[in-house]
């Protein structure tokens, strides 16, 4: 499987990585990814830039070192309604938004219904397209029903190649996607492979993820990373861009059949 996309990851504007933009960008060049995507972590993340930060994408080349480039976020889920650290202004700046769990970002002492509920309401959140790291038991959550929900509001839900590290801070992580997966199946939810790289060894690196899926013998059909007609169905900006942006959709075009 020519796996093409990474779109979970982050440069030393979050604080707590390890390279630049550019730095990235180059080793997703050298990989041949078809589309590269940066999502810093918001602003409630410790350490991480101000938001200030997410308006100002404009300058920035849409192709960069050959690799085409998304701009988005890591926002993170403050509590259990769902509310996320960027409003609706930065929102609409910002290519695509991963919403994710983090634990120094909510209450920590939550049921397995609250952090449902609060996965059940993000997915409601027009500006949300993939839910990040779906994975953690120490925020654990009703994984089907975080599948059906996603299914159902036609969101992505990640397979997080960092949280399938044994040296990963994220706990139970290869239990619960057991869970997630055979729901996604049931309900024909699609997947994203995302690398979570904070550095530039890691950009694209998705091995362990595939190793997983191979394992649950997990249909290619539902894994968006194949193809950028099936990510672009679940992320207008990327559609938008393969329209109307000529460099945009010929490098893209031109790494994918490399």
């Amino acid at each position: 499987m020519k796996d093409i996309l990474d779109l979970h990851t982050h440069t030393i504007a979050s604080g707590h990585a390890y390279n630049t933009l550019y730095e990235m960008a180059q080793v997703a060049a050298d990989k041949g990814l078809a589309v590269y995507g940066c999502s810093e972590h918001a602003p409630s993340m410790p350490g991480t830039c101000h938001e200030f930060y997410f308006t100002n994408f404009k300058v920035l080349p849409r192709v960069i070192r050959g690799v085409p480039v998304l701009m988005g976020a890591e926002l993170n889920i403050l509590d259990f309604e769902g509310h996320v650290d960027l409003d609706e202004y930065y929102l609409k700046k910002i290519d695509y938004a991963v919403a994710s769990l983090h634990t120094p970002c909510i209450d920590n002492n939550g049921s397995v219904a609250d952090y449902t509920r609060a996965y059940l309401n993000v997915l409601e959140n027009p500006y949300v397209n993939i839910i990040g790291h779906p994975d953690d038991s120490r925020l654990p959550a009703d994984w089907t029903e975080v599948a059906k929900a996603a299914a159902r509001n036609h969101k992505l839900l990640e397979v997080n190649n960092t949280s399938l590290n044994p040296l990963g801070a994220r706990k139970g992580a290869k239990d619960n996607y057991k869970e997630l997966l055979a729901a996604c199946i049931r309900y024909g939810t699609s997947i994203i492979i995302d690398s979570d790289a904070h550095c530039e060894a890691d950009v694209g690196n998705h091995s362990l993820a595939h190793a997983f899926l191979e394992e649950m013998h997990f249909p290619e059909e539902l894994i968006v990373n194949t193809s950028l007609e099936k990510a672009a169905a679940f992320i207008p900006k990327l559609k938008q861009l393969l329209s109307e942006n000529e460099a945009f959709r010929a490098s893209a075009e031109r790494n994918t059949a490399l």
